[in-house]
């Protein structure tokens, strides 16, 4: 679980971030999951764009995502997800304390 202030630190390093992926009609897959647990471990920190003609709630995609990459879900706002898991190989992120 992230702090506060860890979830602080990471959504400012994640401003000026684009989005990696975008989660479209077709909603949440495993294939999609597949790649973001794959681009996760490189970038460990990550946007997610919900496109406008997918209709579930960009809250629920965000924890279902979260939850099936095994990563931690910072912030949602709007339809823009920050997801975060630290990497075993290529760790660049020092969480504040």
């Amino acid at each position: 679980m992230l702090t506060g202030k860890q979830k602080r630190y990471l959504r400012s390093m994640a401003h000026h971030l684009d989005p990696v992926f975008q989660v479209g009609k077709g909603g949440v897959n495993e294939h999609l999951v597949r790649h973001i647990e794959e681009a996760i471990e490189k970038r460990e920190l990550m946007k997610i764009s919900v496109l406008n003609n997918n209709i579930e709630d960009p809250k629920e995609i965000g924890s279902v995502l979260a939850e099936q990459s095994g990563s931690e879900l910072v912030q949602v706002i709007g339809k823009t997800i920050i997801l975060y898991k630290e990497s075993r190989d290529n760790k660049t992120i020092e969480l504040p304390r």
